[in-house]
């Protein structure tokens, strides 16, 4: 019988190796898989490469990660926002190396590493400081630069729902890049609110294939607004 269910958040990214390039899904706060970080935090890998859209709020989550110090490089798209202080302080004094790539490249380029995609031209960044040292073309008279797929020994994402097999559901905002970072990454890990039996998930809005999930941890709302 297949069953991709672990007991815990510690058990689902205890053999994460120092070193290792991890995708975190969330939009800021939204769909930030908070329990696996502080597990990822607990267990202790050093020197890892964070893939985010963000580059951590306040001081919880992939901030704190990033405030123990175990984070040698950041790719993101919105490193810097009011509350992203721990980020700031860590890259103003030369802590924390940064690849800075527009939103649209950032979830392209993951998606480009789920679906076997060698490379890609995009016009995003053509011209500006963001297309030095790569390659350019002129496609119908327009410029663009070539940008490369983004892997990851592992991917740590939040759903609403899943099932043994690895298929998930997402609660509305919080999806977005679950499932392209679930794909892109050698080990898919997904905490959820709930655990639910085979063929209860509508076929339909099943957005992440079990065949992309290899571990799955059920982690209960901490409060009835979060489980709303």
């Amino acid at each position: 019988m297949i069953s991709k269910i672990l007991d815990s958040a510690a058990e689902a990214v205890a053999d994460i190796p120092d070193g290792a390039t991890v995708m975190i899904g969330g939009f800021g706060p939204a769909g930030q898989p908070i329990e696996l970080i502080d597990a990822l935090l607990a267990q202790g890998a050093r020197d890892l490469v964070i893939v985010n859209n963000n580059a951590g709020n306040g001081t919880t989550g992939l901030a704190a990660l990033l405030g123990a110090g175990r984070v040698r490089k950041i790719v993101c798209s919105f490193p810097r926002q009011v509350d992203s202080q721990i980020f700031d302080g860590l890259y103003r004094s030369g802590k924390l190396e940064l690849e800075l790539v527009p939103q649209g490249n950032l979830a392209e380029r993951i998606r480009a590493a789920g679906a076997g995609i060698g490379a890609f031209f995009t016009p995003t960044g053509y011209g500006t400081p963001l297309a030095e040292g790569r390659e350019t073309r002129e496609i119908d008279g327009r410029g663009y630069v070539l940008e490369y797929p983004l892997h990851a020994d592992y991917a740590l994402i939040k759903a609403d729902r899943g099932d043994r097999w690895g298929n998930l559901v997402y609660r509305k905002t919080a999806r977005n890049f679950g499932p392209i970072m679930a794909s892109a990454a050698r080990v898919a890990v997904a905490q959820v609110r709930e655990v639910v039996e085979l063929g209860t998930l509508d076929p339909e809005a099943v957005a992440t294939q079990g065949i992309f999930v290899q571990r799955v941890v059920a982690i209960a709302p901490a409060s009835a607004k979060e489980a709303a």
